[in-house]
């Protein structure tokens, strides 16, 4: 993500990642879930659920901490993908293309709005924090970037689990 050092970005990754499951869901066809099952294990099962009985292709991105490029071991590891989820840097949300078939909206954001800011997530972990001892000044840009991209994502699926079927086939038909 945005803010984050890694291998092939160490002075901090400067763009924002790619959303992966909103490629997928333009498909139309995919079932497609988001789930952290520190943030909310009951989400998570009904992903995993909906996806098996789905007659076709299934996607779930699944939130799991990394303990050397995170920083987080197995005894914090499901308080911080709860972190990551009030953050906002991590929706839950399933995508069942059967409720497109209801005339109901296939988008179900299973997350709340953000209620924490980015950095109270983000600087418990290493590869974060790694940016502010060595160029303060580009992580804290950075991280003012990347709280922008949660609230952004956080808006655009919002207001994409708000359509109602009839504003979803209108937009269908103009792309």
């Amino acid at each position: 993500p945005r803010a984050a050092v890694a291998r092939f970005a160490e002075a901090g990754k400067p763009l924002p990642k790619k959303d992966l499951g909103m490629m997928a869901m333009t498909y139309g066809s995919v079932y497609v879930a988001q789930v952290a099952m520190g943030a909310n294990d009951a989400q998570c099962v009904r992903a995993f659920v909906e996806a098996e009985s789905y007659p076709g292709p299934s996607l779930i991105i699944a939130y799991c901490h990394c303990i050397p490029a995170h920083g987080i071991d197995g005894v914090t590891g499901f308080r911080q993908q709860k972190l990551a989820v009030q953050s906002g840097a991590w929706l839950l949300y399933r995508f069942d293309p059967r409720l497109a078939e209801q005339g109901k909206n296939p988008l179900q954001l299973d997350s709340k709005a953000p209620t924490i800011p980015l950095p109270d997530y983000a600087y418990n972990e290493t590869r974060y924090t790694m940016l502010t001892k060595s160029r303060p000044e580009e992580a804290r840009r950075l991280m003012e970037l990347a709280q922008q991209d949660a609230t952004n994502r956080w808006r655009l699926y919002e207001q994409l689990a708000g359509l109602s079927s009839t504003e979803q086939a209108d937009e269908q038909a103009q792309q």
